[in-house]
């Protein structure tokens, strides 16, 4: 048994520091590849197709509508779609909204189908059927593209490119220390990663949304395909394997409202690391079989594996604590342990990775900046293990489910209130029950520790109880917030 929990821990924290040396290579490659970007002026017009796919967005559909109206592009050339697959009032603030533009000489429509098939990914096909653009732009509904978007975007469309991403911006970030974690989290991947891959030449993917494709792109890698939850990073894929190339514009931003809650976060980290290890089950092996080089392959089956990092931690920790009592009764392991040294290496680079990318992207960058959020978004990252992992092994093991959209709140500032949203789930999850069980399970880990006097693992099982009890309290707060309203 003793030898099953070394193995097993150990093998954990070799797989979670061969991640964080890819978040290392990231980074060099991130600073060795940034150049600013020259923008060209747009000399001509094509037509353009925005896509808005939305599902019961009461809250924020109206000033998406009107945001997305007010693009600086010709009127004759850009027609707007609104995929409506709404079941409550939002179809009728809608129905206004298009009547409201349509009279300022705004070509938009609402698409509306007869079943929703596929969730997003199979009303974003039926649109494609319909749009007449050569290019097709797409915005979730808690976006607010800039008006010069299109003119920013279009130039980068050079021969071969089939796809351009720009960054996602955050309007509330400030909003509270969850929606600060959020940003420091999606900063990196929207500096360092989008930006190292894009520029080395590697795989990247297009974020679902504040992006522009190519018509044809779409078409000829196979279209919208909904037999994953994360249709983007799928079809991001398919169509790289069949030789287009994407553009990555770090100065392009596009804001969005980042989730304020616990649950909403849940519901988008689910759809997001589920869908990715069903993207990466259904592509690695045509990524294996490509003609790509041995270094795209690698990057590109790195990525797509990437959120398996949560299953592994989640076996570290749960073993860390049997590994207490291993080491301080099997002195034969001592060697063993003197080997996780090699942890530390990965714990340096994924430290490096986002410091690069908190300088990168926070303007007023600042050493205590820094030390405030890297550990608490550790710590939280921690707290969202056991969830995350549950989510990559059921993409793993190909168990369907249907796509969970991230509840939207219209929340700009702290004065606005997520009180009342009549899309929160009520009730608490027994996944919720089990995230407060491990909190406790990891402070026993940290008395134990301290028993034995034995404090190697006292900082990870401090961080583990402070990340699960975080989550878990924050999950059932607003439950107790409405039972108390």
């Amino acid at each position: 048994m003793e030898w099953i929990v070394i193995f097993g821990y150990s093998f954990a924290l070799l797989i979670i520091s061969l991640f964080s040396l890819e978040q290392l290579y990231l980074a060099f490659l991130y600073r060795k590849g940034k150049k600013n970007h020259v923008h060209k002026p747009l000399h001509e017009f094509p037509l353009v197709t925005v896509q808005l796919p939305i599902y019961n967005e009461k809250y924020v559909i109206e000033r998406l509508i009107d945001c997305v109206c007010a693009l600086d592009y010709p009127k004759d050339k850009l027609e707007i779609q609104v995929l409506d697959d709404s079941t409550d009032e939002t179809s009728d603030l809608v129905v206004a909204k298009i009547a409201e533009w349509t009279e300022k000489g705004i070509n938009i429509r609402q698409v509306v189908r007869s079943e929703r098939i596929g969730f997003k990914a199979g009303a974003l096909q039926y649109g494609l059927q319909e749009a007449r653009g050569e290019y097709i732009a797409i915005f979730d509904a808690d976006f607010l593209p800039d008006s010069d978007f299109l003119l920013k975007t279009l130039p980068a469309f050079e021969e071969g490119i089939g796809m351009v991403q720009t960054r996602w911006g955050h309007i509330n970030q400030e909003y509270s220390i969850l929606t600060r974690m959020q940003a420091f989290g999606l900063n990196a991947h929207f500096t360092v990663e989008q930006g190292a891959r894009n520029s080395s030449g590697k795989f990247m993917n297009f974020n679902g949304t504040a992006g522009i494709w190519r018509k044809t792109c779409i078409e000829e890698a196979g279209g919208w395909q909904h037999d994953t939850l994360t249709e983007d990073l799928d079809l991001s894929y398919r169509a790289q394997l069949k030789g287009w190339k994407f553009q990555y514009l770090e100065d392009v931003t596009s804001p969005a409202e980042l989730p304020v809650l616990v649950a909403a976060i849940k519901s988008q980290q689910y759809r997001w690391n589920k869908g990715a290890a069903e993207t990466a089950r259904k592509n690695c092996v045509s990524i294996l079989k490509s003609s790509q080089s041995f270094q795209v392959k690698l990057h590109a089956l790195l990525h797509l594996f990437n959120s398996s990092v949560f299953l592994f931690l989640l076996l570290a920790a749960v073993l860390s604590i049997p590994v207490l009592f291993v080491k301080s009764t099997q002195p034969v392991f001592e060697i063993i342990f003197n080997l996780g040294g090699v942890f530390i290496v990965g714990f340096v680079g994924m430290t490096i990775f986002y410091w690069v990318s908190a300088r990168a992207a926070t303007p007023h960058f600042s050493l205590k900046y820094y030390l405030i959020h890297f550990p608490l978004f550790l710590i939280f990252s921690m707290g969202m293990a056991l969830h995350n992992a549950i989510a990559v092994t059921e993409g793993y093991l190909g168990i369907k489910s249907p796509f969970i959209r991230t509840p939207k709140f219209n929340i700009r500032s702290k004065k606005d209130s997520w009180k009342g949203n009549s899309y929160l789930t009520k009730g608490i999850a027994p996944l919720t029950i089990m995230e407060g069980l491990l909190a406790l399970y990891f402070v026993f880990g940290v008395v134990t520790g301290i028993q034995i006097q034995n404090f190697g693992l006292l900082l990870f099982h401090t961080m583990l109880a402070l990340g699960f009890g975080a989550v878990f309290f924050l999950s059932i707060k607003p439950f107790n917030d409405a039972k108390a309203g």
